[in-house]
Formats: C-alpha cells, structure tokens, sequence
C-alpha cells in the first residue's frame, strides 16, 4: 500500500483575475492561488483522495499565501521548497466574455522553474500510486532535470504516470521546444489529458479523435487517453473505445481557469477507483460525465484550488441532467 494516493510536481503561483473596476475606473484584481499540478491535487482532496506536492515558491507573502491556500485544502506540503532569492511565479488572467483566458506571465525568472533535482523528496516519489505532471517544469534546463527524474523515480516505484501538456507558448524560447517536451511526456505517461488545441498544435488539423488516434498509434504506452474540447464536450480512448460525451452548458460561466485541470482530477480519481483494464464504454462515459460536471461548476466561480466543487455538488449536477 502507498502511503499517497497522488503526488504532482510543477508550479504553485498566483493568478490575478480581474474583479471590477475601482472608482476610478482602474481594474481590479483578484490574486487567486493556482497551478495546474495544485489544483489536480485539489480537486482529488475534494474526491477524498490523499495529495502531496512538489514545487517551489519564493519566501516572500504570495509565498505564504500559496503554503497556506494549499495546506487548507489537505495537500501534503512536505515536498514544496522556498526560494530565499526568486519571488513567487505570477500569472496575470485575461478573461474574453465567452468565459475562455489568456495569460501573462511574470516569471522570468520566477520560483517554480528553480526546482532542482537534489530537492526532490524521494519518499514521496516511492510513496504514490499516481505521479502526475506537466510541461511548465520542463521550460528550463535545471527544472526540466528534476522532472525527468521525478518521473523515473516514480516510475520505478511503480506509479501510474499521469501528463497534462498544458501549452503556454509564451513561455518557452520556441514552440519546437515545447512540442519536444510535450512528446517526451507523452512517450512516459500512462494517463494523458489533453486539449483540442493541444492535439491540433501536435498534429496540424482540428479532428481530434482522428488526432487521439494518431498519438496512441505514436504512443503505444497511453493506456487512457482523454481529450477535452471546452464547451463541446470530451473525448475518451481506452482498451480500444472511443467514447464521446458533451459538456454541460447550464450558464453561470465565469471564466474557465482550472476547468481542464478539474477534468484532469476526476479522470485520475476515477482510473484510481477503477483501473485501466477492461472498461467498458458505459465506465468511460460515466468518467466523462462526472469529469465534465466537475469542469463545468468551476467555471462558475473565479480561481481555482478555493473553487473546486465538492462530490455532492457534481453528483446533484448528474442526478438532475
């Protein structure tokens, strides 16, 4: 038995999302604690999972702030470093009226992409069943080594390897780069959340299960693969199925940070709960449905670890639709 259910590795920061106008006109901001790794971890601690995480913040009040937002969630925190000199990764969020985002980042340099490799915590690498992680820890050389051996490390201990690409090109020095990555990671995984526009920047046209096709013919290890395509719903390829499900579009929409990292939580919860072998297209669209429902009550509120759904929420969403 394993000690921790899921361990993540990547970035721990603050999204500012605009909250209004002050009296003078000027917008105002609203510092949401996020990360896609965090918030998986926070989601699955909804889902009565036990999380622990692997990162780094600066030493400095969005820090604190961060420790502090994350510990209230239940994560486990024996694995985040601080960084006396570098202040803690920021991510300004635009959203557009439809819901959907654009970012900015201020990280050049910023804490999360000075985890090095002798600091990781080896137990919980050997302790999880799962291991999940994405690109943003691979945008840099010494980062990028401490998330490659994270994932052997795990890998030896026999976790499942769970990836989600999450593409932010304004990060990476060349796009050629980022695709290098994400192939890398997608050659490692067990579990891969994508997006469609992830699928369409990897595989030049926009028919993402033709898309999903071609990257489990590429890579033979993906045991699950799930493609999400916003307000259009999800796609699901397991043990040879294909399974499609739309998203719920009940209104409410605020914007759509964390809806994909959401996603991602349920989807391992579920293979958590029942495996990889032999599902059947009644499993996989249950998988969606829950995992859809989830995505879309966080749409409903600005940030995302504080706003994550709990299961009884997502289950009166399934009862009622």
């Amino acid at each position: 038995m394993k000690q921790f259910d899921v361990v993540a590795l990547g970035e721990l920061l603050i999204d500012f999302t605009q909250n209004g106008l002050s009296g003078q006109g000027n917008p105002l901001f609203e510092a949401n604690p996020g990360g896609a790794p965090c918030n998986v971890l926070a989601m699955l601690q909804k889902l009565n999972r036990k999380t622990a995480f692997i990162g780094k913040v600066g030493k400095d009040g969005f820090g604190d702030q961060l420790r502090a937002v994350a510990a209230e969630a239940g994560i486990d925190l024996r694995g985040l470093r601080l960084d006396e000199k570098v202040h803690t990764t920021l991510a300004i969020v635009h959203s557009f009226p439809n819901g959907d985002r654009d970012f900015s980042f201020y990280r050049e340099p910023g804490a999360d992409m000075m985890l090095r490799q002798e600091e990781l915590d080896g137990e919980l690498l050997k302790d999880c069943r799962v291991f999940h992680f994405g690109t943003l820890s691979m945008t840099h050389s010494e980062v990028k080594a401490a998330t490659k051996a994270a994932v052997a490390a795990a890998k030896a201990a026999g976790a499942l390897i769970s990836f989600d690409p999450n593409l932010r090109p304004p990060l990476w020095s060349s796009l050629e780069l980022a695709r290098e990555q994400m192939e890398w990671g997608m050659s490692q995984c067990d579990i891969l959340k994508i997006s469609d526009n992830e699928v369409e920047f990897l595989v030049g046209h926009n028919d993402y299960p033709a898309g999903a096709r071609a990257l489990l013919e590429k890579y033979p290890n993906i045991k699950l693969l799930n493609v999400t395509c916003g307000a259009d719903g999800s796609y699901s390829f397991c043990c040879g199925k294909e399974v499609y499900v739309p998203s719920f579009k009940l209104g409410g929409t605020i914007e759509t940070t964390g809806a994909g990292d959401t996603f991602c939580a349920c989807a391992i919860w579920n293979v958590l709960e029942n495996g990889l072998a032999e599902r059947s297209e009644e499993s996989l669209r249950q998988m969606l449905r829950f995992a859809n429902a989830a995505a879309y009550l966080v749409t409903t509120k600005k940030g995302a670890i504080r706003s994550m759904p709990e299961r009884a929420e997502v289950e009166a969403i399934l009862a009622q639709h």
